[in-house]
């Protein structure tokens, strides 16, 4: 899963990062609205966990960005805030989760994993979609009914190509999801090739097809049957 961490005090973005990224979460940052603001509007995420009070804008617009977005990512507003006129204001403009500083961190990933149990697939945890059917409580993944083995990132990859059928999505889009900040330091795709790869060989294999296409000059598309 992909998560959007917007805080700007450095110790606290830091230790959210460090403890969900051992969780398995894919993690991207951004200290300031402008980053959050350009992140958003690029790339999808699952979950954002945001910070209110951002050096130069609010995270209440933020809120209004993401529901002009028209996306399913889910929020978790993180504030020092307590009035119960924020937490309202919050909800009003499209936030799922409130909690306020200090808190546990276990606390914030059990209500991350909530919420997006909540909002993923109508909260259906089956996914089923041309004889793949993706368990997603157990994050296993069955072709024709058999069992395959996928790999954490494999598993991540064919699951937001699912997520996303009959779209095209980008090359730089799939690797932000994939690896969060992480694929700024690689100044080539491979590692992303890689991952495809397999994923389409175990699909060649099990169903007989390829759904994962090429579309030259743009990305990839998962076709529906």
């Amino acid at each position: 899963m992909k998560l959007l961490i917007v805080e700007d005090e450095e110790a606290i973005l830091n230790s959210i990062l460090k403890y969900f990224e051992k969780e398995n979460y894919v993690c991207a940052t951004a200290s300031n609205y402008i980053t959050a603001s350009e992140k958003i509007s690029m790339y999808d995420y699952d979950c954002v966990i945001l910070d209110l009070n951002l050096p130069d804008g609010s995270g209440f617009d933020l809120l209004t960005e993401l529901e002009k977005l028209n996306t399913n990512t889910g929020v978790v507003i993180v504030s020092a805030r307590n009035s119960v006129d924020d937490r309202i204001k919050g909800l009003d403009l499209g936030s799922d989760d409130y909690i306020t500083k200090p808190f546990h961190l276990s606390e914030l990933n059990a209500r991350v994993k909530a919420l997006i149990r909540r909002k993923s697939f109508k909260s259906s945890s089956i996914l089923e979609i041309n004889n793949i059917k993706v368990d997603l409580k157990a994050r296993t993944v069955l072709l024709r009914e058999t069992p395959v083995i996928f790999s954490l990132k494999e598993y991540e990859l064919l699951l937001y190509m699912l997520r996303n059928a009959g779209r095209v999505i980008s090359k730089s889009s799939l690797a932000e999801y994939l690896w969060g900040d992480d694929m700024d330091m690689t100044d080539n795709y491979d590692f992303l090739y890689a991952q495809i790869k397999n994923v389409r060989k175990k699909l060649k294999q099990h169903l007989g097809v390829d759904h994962i296409k090429t579309v030259y000059g743009m990305g990839y598309i998962f076709e529906k049957a």
